[in-house]
């Protein structure tokens, strides 16, 4: 089977998840040394947030409402530019590349200008959209997805600590969202002995066809150094029969191969070791039954991949066969329409540590035991930013497994951080066995809100999907920060009720976390030790059997937790972040962020678009069919005196009038009038906006807003939907 196929399985809760932790959005050092409570990678590179960084552009976000740039965006926030507007990060650290992680408008493409100490290289950075805003319809749950992309540039002169790089829209609408800063060594020369692809007539410029080039340079290296010089190569076709051989660049910022496969081969004797070059592909979308990858199958026992930038491709390493002991580290994995890595059954004594992965469009890095058990292998100090449809570390079955000192954030849609799980996908599966290791790992803003079931999946989850969880599995040493709904998640997510048994928690430290510390929902049991929370938003304890009646999950304390000691107490809802407190602004927009549905919309111009917290993007319906209807779920009954209204504040949206019906609804069923039908003005000169008074005693949940007619186009159309309770 080639590709990630995993991922097309409909469920209640679909598997999938991923991310960074960049604390606060705002600079993290990737370049720690890996001390035990030190989680992720040590990295040559330093990332600073956009949205920490000064701009004259407009700051998006925080948002984690599926589908909204805010949303898979580093931090939940990021920087939008119109052309001519610039955004100047301070350098943190000797530099003298940088790699910028950005988003364009679906369709187009253009540059950005960057600038020196307020000096103006004639060098730019290209920008895309060629590689983003991707679809995959046979996913339940997924929407349109995928949309950031990352574009690099040497800057050719050497930067200290306190300079400044300044990025600018040239010629299209960018929203940037971090900046990687580092210092890049001199490329390296040719090993002694190695034979090289220009040897054989490899075409260092990109335009020849290289690929028997380096078929034949493989052929002749055997046992010895395949060596990549600095240039680009194009390869049209894939490589296989890969054994006993090490491919070498000279880094890689300067070695790069443009190919979306590298390596296609189903097994190999082994010892092939892939080092310190660049594979970037043409991959635009997903086909799972195409191995678009850079390798898929085997590289054979006692292998390794090392020093890597593989960016464009729809997974970087998809592993079947015979893989014992591979060690992937030190390693870059960008910008993939599915996995980073997997394990795909059998892997035993693999080793995956100290990558870098971001803009994973599923799990970034996973183990799926199917034909055999993936055993004894490992995920450390590996640091995961914005997987945008699933888990940052996805563990489907397998014996004696561990995930440690992994750093994962800002996770999206179907995933969790980290998911322990018995979902099969497939057969012949190998269930949870032996001891699987959870420690050190640092979660941020992970975990979602599951479309398929309007239910949250947390930042850390044990699921008993397809088979009861029997193995010992224990969590230990463990830091969740500002999860937007649970910390700790037990399910038997496939709606079997299958127990979930031998779990240990100890030693965690939650804080911030938007409802609860525990959401358990399935039969078993879990002993909790040393876990102390802070911030909690609605109760410390969620405890509703799914399926009803199909047994309850006990939580034994074993001691020194503090902070969560209440029990949510209604079972036929699911709380709200922050529902358990009182509201710290009581002036807030209650709709923004909340889940939105529509009567019908037209192409990307979806109904999250309406509480997205960015009036420059908007919701239109279906042309030419009125009435339609847009609603949001406010996620609680709420006193609700007036609404705010808009359109996007360009003078480009003449003023038209739409009439307008507003409803509500406490239970998503019924709803009764609350305003009746009126024309309300919308006028870009007065911003574009109406407001609209309830009447004193409306309560609702369920907002809904009907469009019978609008005078400046044949749809209805909002940018911004706004809910106060104050007049």
């Amino acid at each position: 089977m080639h590709g990630n196929s995993k991922a097309g399985s409909v469920s209640r809760l679909s598997a999938t998840g991923a991310a960074v932790a960049l604390a606060a959005g705002m600079l993290v050092t990737l370049g720690t040394p890996a001390a035990h409570a030190a989680a992720g990678a040590t990295l040559p590179l330093t990332s600073v947030e956009a949205e920490s960084a000064t701009t004259n552009g407009t700051r998006i976000g925080p948002d984690h409402t599926q589908g909204t740039l805010a949303s898979e965006a580093s931090g939940r926030q990021a920087v939008r530019l119109n052309t001519g507007q610039r955004v100047e990060f301070t350098v943190p650290r000797a530099a003298n590349a940088v790699n910028v992680s950005y988003s364009v408008p679906d369709g187009q493409s253009g540059t950005l200008n960057v600038y020196v100490n307020g000096t103006k290289l004639t060098k730019t950075l290209a920008v895309t959209s060629k590689y983003s805003y991707v679809d995959t319809n046979w996913i339940a749950g997924a929407r349109t997805h995928h949309f950031y992309d990352n574009t690099r540039l040497l800057l050719g002169q050497n930067l200290q600590p306190g300079d400044k790089v300044a990025v600018e829209a040239a010629n299209v609408q960018v929203t940037v969202d971090v900046a990687d800063f580092e210092q890049v060594p001199a490329a390296a020369g040719q090993p002694a002995g190695s034979v090289s692809v220009t040897s054989k007539g490899a075409d260092p410029s990109g335009q020849g066809d290289s690929t028997q080039a380096f078929r034949e340079a493989i052929a002749a290296a055997r046992g010895g150094v395949v060596w990549i010089p600095p240039g680009d190569y194009r390869l049209t076709s894939s490589l296989s029969g890969v054994q006993n051989v090490t491919l070498q660049g000279a880094g890689s910022w300067y070695s790069v191969v443009h190919t979306s496969r590298f390596i296609d081969q189903s097994n190999s004797s082994g010892s092939v070791h892939i080092k310190d070059f660049a594979v970037i592909g043409e991959v635009t979308e997903r086909v799972d039954s195409s191995p678009d990858n850079f390798v898929n199958g085997s590289l054979g026992p006692d292998s390794s991949v090392s020093g890597m930038w593989i960016q464009h491709l729809k997974v970087g390493l998809w592993l079947t066969g015979n893989n014992d002991n591979l060690v992937v580290e030190n390693n870059r994995i960008l910008d993939t329409t599915a996995d980073g890595l997997n394990l795909n059954g059998t892997a035993k004594g693999v080793k995956v540590r100290n990558n870098f992965l971001r803009n994973q469009g599923d799990d970034s890095l996973a183990m799926w035991s199917l034909y055999g058990p993936d055993t004894n292998s490992s995920f450390e100090n590996n640091t995961v930013s914005q997987p945008n449809l699933a888990n940052g570390i996805a563990i489907y079955g397998g014996t004696d497994i561990t995930v440690r000192n992994n750093l994962i954030s800002d996770t999206n849609a179907l995933g969790s951080g980290i998911a322990i799980s018995n979902q099969k996908f497939l057969d012949p599966f190998f269930p949870l066995a032996g001891t699987i290791t959870v420690d050190g790992n640092t979660l941020v803003r992970a975990g979602a809100m599951n479309p398929n079931w309007n239910h949250p999946m947390g930042a850390l989850r044990v699921d008993s999907y397809d088979s009861a969880v029997n193995a010992t599995v224990n969590i230990t040493n463990t830091t969740i920060t500002d999860s937007p709904y649970s910390a700790f998640e037990f399910v038997s997510g496939g709606g079997h009720g299958y127990p979930v048994k031998g779990v240990t928690v100890n030693g965690a430290t939650v804080k911030n976390t938007g409802t609860v510390v525990v959401q358990a929902e399935a039969q078993g049991a879990a002993t909790f030790r040393g876990v102390t929370a802070t911030g909690v938003g609605a109760a410390g304890v969620y405890n509703c059997p799914y399926p009803s009646g199909s047994g309850a999950f006990t939580l034994t304390d074993g001691g020194g937790n503090s902070g969560w000691n209440t029990t949510w107490s209604d079972c036929s809802t699911w709380p709200q972040p922050g529902q358990g407190n009182p509201d710290p602004d009581p002036n807030r927009n209650l709709a923004k962020g909340r889940p939105a549905t529509a009567t019908g919309s037209q192409d990307v111009y979806t109904p999250g678009k309406a509480v997205d917290g960015d009036a420059n993007t908007y919701w239109e319906s279906a042309n030419n069919a009125f009435p339609q209807s847009w609603t949001v779920d406010l996620g609680s009954n709420e006193p609700v005196r007036r609404l705010v209204l808009k359109l996007p504040p360009s003078p480009a949206w003449g003023a038209r009038t739409q009439t307008i019906t507003v409803q509500g609804s406490t239970d998503g069923s019924a709803y009764s009038t609350v305003v009746g039908s009126q024309g309300y003005r919308f006028d870009p000169a007065t911003g574009n906006t109406a407001t609209v008074p309830l009447p004193s005693g409306t309560s609702l949940r369920w907002l809904r807003l009907t469009v019978s007619a609008n005078t400046g186009w044949p749809a209805g159309q909002f940018s911004e939907v706004e809910a106060y309770r104050t007049p």
